[in-house]
């Protein structure tokens, strides 16, 4: 049997930025993914970092390539019936602003600094079982294709999303859900983005998105139903509405061309309380989801990470687990932050099913005294480059 100061269940971006924080200050940690590594770098997910999460990365010494490629956006576009007013997050934040860098990059960078640093990761993991979990020493035993391993280790991260096997060992916990009456539909294409900056567009015909991962491949998202077949929407028709909901004065500069992914997301928030159990603690996906439209799902990861690296790295220097104690509640006060401004961006932005005439003025209300106040940008700003991450020491 192994030993390890921690088992990582998971090599997402919150299982692996956990594993770093940890092995670079000397601890012992083995992370179990069940997927391959292939399949994890190719999973299309978040592409705007915070300005924490952008020096994590630089930090850990994983930032190279985020700082040479990475798009940093000092502002934000929001559209309303076509005509777009911008938030200056760098002057309304002091110098702070966020990074487009899609999360397939990043986790190829934090794979390849495993490689470098021998952090011992194992893909393809199945059958993953916990014993001991209220004792003073967890076994966790596995099966791959070349037969069984197994460790004992202090402690259990659970960084392996909201289906993953961490669950099951999580007694008492209570989840927070709101599901959402629409989905988002994504294109991404190797053409130019429609401006250099994102796009939030407000339309009566729904919610729509104009990004990018680099300044030759662009991301738009169409607010769909919930329930709408991918089949419903062949491309002609997404470029179509792309530029129906941008308005004609954006639109112009929209570049149409093949897509090589096209997806239908449903949108949901989830929120576990507790995070942790005994010795078991979770991080990222495992322990909530935040719609995509405040870009605040893999930064909260990185929150909840440095966190729980810094509770981890208390009691290993002297014993104390004040820090452990303490990791869900300090945890979830970001958390349901993160899900409050994600809520918030949501509603205001969406068109709802069967919304009144009097609800859409309102909505168009909020947004002209988002466009006209500095107080009310300021908050925004604030919250979209991400609140203060705890700085690891």
């Amino acid at each position: 049997m192994n030993i390890a100061d921690v088992a990582i269940i998971g090599a997402g971006p919150a299982g692996m930025f956990l594993a770093h924080l940890l092995h670079q200050q000397g601890y012992c940690v083995v992370v179990l993914e069940h997927r391959s590594r292939p399949y994890v770098e190719a999973r299309v997910r978040a592409g705007v970092l915070e300005q924490g999460t952008v020096d994590l990365l630089h930090q850990l010494g994983a930032g190279s390539r985020a700082g040479r490629d990475g798009l940093r956006h000092e502002g934000v576009n929001i559209a309303v019936d076509g005509k777009a007013f911008r938030i200056d997050l760098a002057e309304l934040t002091s110098g702070r602003a966020v990074t487009v860098y899609g999360q397939q990059a990043v986790m190829h960078d934090l794979f390849e600094l495993a490689e470098r640093e021998r952090v011992n990761v194992l893909f393809e993991v199945d059958n993953i079982k916990i014993d001991g979990i209220d004792g003073e020493a967890v076994q966790i035993r596995w099966q791959t294709e070349d037969g069984g391993g197994s460790a004992q280790c202090k402690f259990i991260a659970g960084c392996d999303g909201t289906h993953g096997v961490s669950h099951r060992y999580l007694a008492n916990a209570r989840r927070f859900e709101h599901r959402y009456p629409f989905a988002w539909l994504g294109i991404l294409a190797d053409v130019p983005p429609a401006h250099e900056e994102l796009i939030y567009g407000w339309h009566a015909d729904g919610f729509t998105l104009a990004s990018m991962r680099s300044p030759s491949r662009s991301r738009y998202y169409v607010q769909v139903d919930a329930d709408t077949p991918l089949a419903a929407w062949p491309e002609a028709r997404i470029w179509d509405e792309i530029c129906n909901r941008l308005g004609p004065r954006l639109s112009v500069n929209v570049t149409r061309g093949n897509a090589f992914e096209t997806s239908i997301a449903p949108l949901r928030s989830l929120v576990t309380e507790p995070m942790s159990y005994k010795r078991l603690f979770l991080a990222g996906d495992a322990a909530h989801i935040v719609p995509p439209t405040g870009a605040k799902g893999l930064n909260l990861a990185v929150s909840d990470v440095i966190m729980l690296a810094q509770a981890f790295s208390e009691f290993f220097r002297n014993g104390s687990e004040q820090g452990l104690r303490s990791y869900s509640s300090r945890a979830l006060q970001r958390v349901w932050q993160a899900q409050r401004f994600s809520w918030w961006f949501t509603r205001l932005t969406h068109r709802m099913p069967d919304q009144s005439a009097y609800a859409r003025r309102l909505q168009a209300a909020e947004l002209e005294q988002l466009r006209t106040s500095a107080a009310q940008q300021r908050v925004f700003a604030e919250n979209y480059v991400g609140l203060p991450m705890q700085v690891y020491p």
